[in-house]
This record gives structure tokens, sequence and C-alpha cells, in this order.
């Protein structure tokens, strides 16, 4: 198979994961990078040694040169998605897109319509779709090991100093600047459901809102930044217990501390928080998004899903349960337990941490953990849009834009349930390709 050359825009956490995935296997090759911070830039040139004439400040500068590559990471900030990817996939770049699509419904039908256009593969980086242990709950469910779905009940544990960190002092805490947080958080969730079911639903409700982290909910004594407050001690979100205690742990270092600071030394992490804002105290913030929501679906079988986003969680793999005429699944991301109405039995499979062949139930015990890489997810995308461009065989994608939108399409109706008060009605030709 034929190596592949990637163009990396967008040079953070996110897009450094696939970039070092994509050159680690072999198979890609990164010619270009575009990131508008300096330091960012220099690293990931080095790293991947681009020489300085592809190594761009930012994606304007990097298409005025033309088609950099076969393909491209777009992992920009999420309100700045829309512009790159459309005019890469003008130049005939394959994308690998980074989620959310984009921040409104508008703009994701545009990405959609370019890479259309075009003719070129788009994957939206909906990894949970890609985890062995999705794919091998996928095909009990297509299988009718538990008969007719009728109910599914599913569970994002956001974990509570997650949310502090990306949701109320990170990018992600302001609807202004990036999104609801059911699109940049949870569109993998509604994704994966509408995945599991097969099609989309067709009535949506929701409720919802920022509930803790507001000022009203601070203890008494509590000061504008934890290095000042006198209760930091027993707050469980305090910068300086979780942003020092990653010192030392090489992928705590790499997230989330590189967020606050690229000087992981005691002094750096505290001139972090006494300057900027992962510092500041929870109740003190510029916060507007939800910090808990449920979203309820009716799907055209009559079938129901209730999904939860909760901050007030530890920070682990999603909670499914699936509810089925002939049998129950109760899955954590890892092991899956089997209940069979017929016969009355039970059994517990997995751990799904790396399944080579998808249709077999052996899984290995090595592998990607389930609490990095998305469950394997992160690395198996990656494989699959690397293979798909070599080979021009779009079937190697589990969703390709078309669907990415319609699943998008999902959340932006759910958010306008949510903020109406109202059940929202889906069209009747929403399908998924």
């Amino acid at each position: 198979m034929a190596q592949v050359t990637l163009a990396l825009v967008g040079a953070g956490l996110r897009g450094m994961t696939y970039a070092r995935h994509a050159v680690a296997t072999g198979s890609a090759r990164l010619t270009a990078v575009a990131e508008p911070d300096p330091r960012r830039r220099a690293r990931a040139a080095a790293e991947f040694g681009v020489p300085p004439e592809r190594t761009y400040p930012d994606w304007r500068a990097a298409v005025r040169d033309g088609r950099l590559a076969d393909a491209c990471v777009v992992a920009t900030q999420d309100r700045e998605h829309t512009e790159p990817a459309v005019a890469l996939a003008d130049l005939g770049h394959h994308i690998l897109l980074e989620k959310p699509m984009a921040t409104s419904e508008a703009e994701a039908t545009a990405i959609a319509e370019a890479a259309r256009r075009n003719g070129i593969l788009l994957a939206v980086c909906h990894v949970l779709r890609y985890t062995p242990y999705t794919r091998f709950l996928k095909r009990l469910l297509d299988d009718g090991r538990i008969g007719d779905v009728v109910s599914v009940q599913h569970l994002e544990p956001v974990g509570w100093w997650h949310q502090a960190h990306s949701f109320v002092r990170g990018n992600w805490r302001r609807q202004d600047t990036s999104a609801p947080m059911l699109l940049t958080k949870s569109c993998h969730d509604i994704d994966w459901l509408v995945h599991l079911f097969g099609q989309p639903p067709r009535r949506v409700s929701s409720f919802g809102g920022l509930t803790h982290f507001r000022p009203e909910s601070a203890p008494a004594g509590a000061a504008a930044r934890c290095a000042d407050c006198a209760v930091e001690a027993g707050c469980p979100y305090s910068a300086e217990r979780l942003y020092l205690g990653c010192l030392g742990d090489p992928e705590r270092e790499f997230w989330p501390l590189s967020a606050v600071t690229d000087d992981h030394t005691e002094a750096g992490v505290r001139e972090a928080l006494r300057t900027g804002p992962y510092g500041r105290c929870v109740y003190a913030c510029d916060n507007d998004v939800v910090d808990h929501q449920v979203v309820a679906m009716e799907f055209p079988s009559g079938a129901t899903c209730s999904f939860t986003m909760s901050a007030f969680t530890p920070m682990e793999q999603r909670r499914t349960r699936i509810l089925g005429t002939h049998g129950f699944l109760d899955g954590d991301g890892e092991t899956l337990r089997l209940v069979d109405f017929r016969d009355g039995s039970e059994r517990v499979v997995g751990p799904y941490t790396r399944v080579p062949d998808p249709h077999s139930e052996a899984a290995a015990q090595a592998g990607p953990s389930a609490r990095d890489g998305h469950g394997g997810g992160d690395e198996a995308l990656t494989e699959a849009f690397l293979a798909a461009v070599a080979t021009g065989d779009a079937s190697l994608l589990l969703s390709d834009a078309a669907e990415s939108l319609a699943t998008h399409r999902v959340v932006w109706a759910a958010e306008r349930a949510r903020t109406t008060g109202t059940v929202v009605e889906l069209p009747a030709g929403l399908g998924v390709a």
C-alpha cells in the first residue's frame, strides 16, 4: 500500500495525536504543518522533519501554495473548521476533520457540500465508532442477539476535574467562542447512538443547564484564584492539586498539563496558575455551557433512548444499557454483560481493547487501553482513513460527510429542544448513508 502524504492543520493535542499515530504506522509521511502558535509549530516541524518552506503560520498561508499532500488533518479550534476544510477540499485534499464538524448547521452543510463537490474522502473524528468494543457491540445488535432494541440508557461521565479543566476554565467554556457542550463534548455520543440504531431519531427533547459552576455556588472564603484561596485545600476543583499533581507523569503532562503551560516544572506551573486562565476559581470564571444535560430520543421503530451527560462523576468510560425483546446488554466501554431471556443465560465478554478481526469474538488482552486514545478509536480511525486514502476505498470508513452532517443535526435539534422547552421533530429525509 502506498505511503500517504499528510498535512497537519492545527498542531494542538488532538492534531498531534492523529499525526503521531499516522507516522508511527509507517503508512504516512507528514509534509506540511500549519499552526499559529510558534512554539507548537516549531515542535511539530522538528518532530516530523517538515522543511521551513512547508511550515506555515496559518491555513491561509498554506493553501496559497496549492495542494500540500494527499490528505490533511484539520484540528483547528472548533469555530475555525469550516474555512480551512472547504479550502483544502477545493484543492483536492482528503480530510480527517476533528469533531465537531462545525459549530453551525450552515457551516457543516458547506463542508459536506465541499466534500461532495470535490469527490474527496472526509472523515469526521467520531472515534467511538472505531473501537473494538463498539464493533463487537454493533455486531451483536445487527445479529439480533437481543432481539429488537426497545430502549437504550447511555451515560457520558465527563468527570468533575475534566469539566473544570475544559468546560469551566478552558477553551470550551463559552458558547459564543466555542459551541454548546452537547456539540463540543457529546456529539461523539449522539453519533454513536445513531450508529447503534442505524438511523436518526424522529423526535427529540432535552433538559439541562449550568447548575453548579456559578458565583453563587462559591464556598465562603473563596478567592478569585486558587493560589490565593483560603479554602483551596478542601475544594474538589483545586487547580493547584490538579495541575501540580500532573508533574512527573508523562501522560498527564501531555494532557491536561500541556494546555496550561509548556513549562513542566513546579515553578512553571505555579506561574501559569497565578497568571493564566487555568488558575481561576471555578466559581469566578466566564463560563456559560451546561454542566449536566439529558436528551430523550424516539426512533422511527418506536424505540426510545435516554442520554445523560454529567460533570459530577469520575472521568471514566461511557456506560450503556441496551434493552431488547430477547435480551439485555450492559456495557462499560471494555466489557459487555449479555443476558439472554430465552434461556436465562448470562455471560460477560471482553475486555475489548483490540480486535484484529471485528467479526471474531476473540479479543486480545494487549493493545490500547480503553482509557487511552478513546479505547483504541483514535488509532483505528487514523489507520482506516489512511487505508481509505491509499486505496481509494471509501467503505473502509464507518461514516462520511453526509452521515456526520445527519448526526450533527440531531445535536442541533436537541439544543433547540432544550432552549425552547419543546419536542423537536426531525425531517423524515434525515437519513444516514
